[in-house]
């Protein structure tokens, strides 16, 4: 088939981008060609993270990869095989000297429509930052990326074995998934509140800090309906610090919110910012969070019959992805809403 080419710079032309290539064309055994690799960044070329998955993904493929160095703007990557099974460890850190920036779970989430895909159960470890702002965390992975995953048929079943907290602070997630058929879903309406909560994660710090975070946001749980269901779990890790995610389930309908402990804010503010962040979701009658919504996208496209669900805000992200995806697969990707705003979300196979 056809070499696909990818403009890196096209929409919001960073990391999205380039790693939705990746695991398309392997899923679809098409060659992928990315030029302006990150072109809209302020720091364009490849970086650890994307060097960390793209390695993952030609172990499973036994794919040529050519331009696989830091800061290459162009990347060549030619799958040989359909995904086999992933049992390995990805450290992001290997990439490149000094401190570097790499999410864990950003690449486990890229992964996981890749493993459902493969030839048996994967196992793999990955090394990277595990909680930091505006970022994937562990807690909002766990409680929410992946139940909604479940609903289209995708099981993974994750551990965190150290908390890496913040830029190149180097934490360890231990991911098994199995191969799974997948569905498509109807997420129209939010029906009933199933179940939510909040988690203060921390390590290294006095169990106090942790305390005075769940004494601030009980009473702002209760106010919006919330059983104040608060776990405060203390992680290993090599440097200190917290991270609090909020978040609910209803019965077609999945979300979260979370933010960071920085020096110099007061504990009880970052919870405050952690209600508001799950709050732009919560407060509406949508069924996804907007950031949920492109990391489900490409396993809709790829489960068999429609999919439908709603989102608080349209993103950026969300444009360039399903642009990357019709590149591979000439399927209906139907997004309605202007950037910025409320929209709903249509895959038809």
């Amino acid at each position: 088939m056809s070499t696909v080419r990818i403009n890196g710079g096209h929409g919001e032309g960073g990391g999205a981008l380039l790693r939705t290539a990746i695991v398309t064309g392997a899923l679809t055994q098409r060659t992928v060609s990315i030029h302006s690799v990150r072109g809209a960044m302020r720091k364009p070329g490849l970086n650890a993270e994307d060097l960390a998955l793209i390695t993952a993904v030609a172990t499973m493929t036994k794919a040529n990869v050519y331009g696989d160095h830091p800061g290459s703007n162009e990347v060549n990557f030619e799958p040989k095989v359909a995904p086999r099974r992933l049992t390995d460890t990805i450290d992001v850190a290997q990439f490149e000297s000094g401190t570097v920036s790499g999410g864990a779970l950003v690449i486990a989430s890229s992964l996981l429509p890749l493993l459902a895909r493969a030839t048996g159960y994967s196992e793999v470890s990955i090394a990277g930052e595990t909680h930091g702002s505006n970022m994937l965390s562990f807690e909002s992975f766990e409680r929410s990326l992946l139940p909604a995953l479940r609903a289209f048929g995708l099981y993974g079943f994750p551990a965190l074995e150290k908390a890496g907290f913040g830029y190149g602070v180097h934490g360890k997630v231990r991911l098994e998934t199995e191969p799974s058929g997948l569905s498509g879903v109807n997420l129209r309406k939010r029906g009933e509140l199933s179940r939510g909560g909040a988690i203060v994660c921390y390590g290294d710090l006095r169990e106090e800090i942790a305390e005075r975070a769940s004494a601030t946001l009980s009473p702002l749980m209760e106010r919006r309906g919330l059983n104040p269901e608060i776990e405060i779990v203390e992680v290993p890790t090599r440097e200190p610090g917290l991270h609090i995610t909020v978040w609910s389930e209803f019965d077609s309908a999945f979300g979260s919110g979370s933010a960071s402990g920085r020096r110099g804010t007061k504990i009880e503010v970052v919870a405050e910012e952690a209600v508001s962040s799950f709050d732009e979701w919560f407060q509406t009658d949508t069924t996804l969070d907007s950031y949920l919504a492109d990391q489900v996208l490409l396993t809709a496209a790829l489960a068999d019959g429609p999919t439908f669900f709603s989102v608080p805000r349209v993103t950026r992200r969300l444009l360039t992805m399903a642009w990357v995806i019709k590149q591979f697969m000439p399927i209906p990707i139907t997004i309605r809403g202007a950037e910025g705003s409320p929209g709903t979300i249509s895959v038809e196979k």
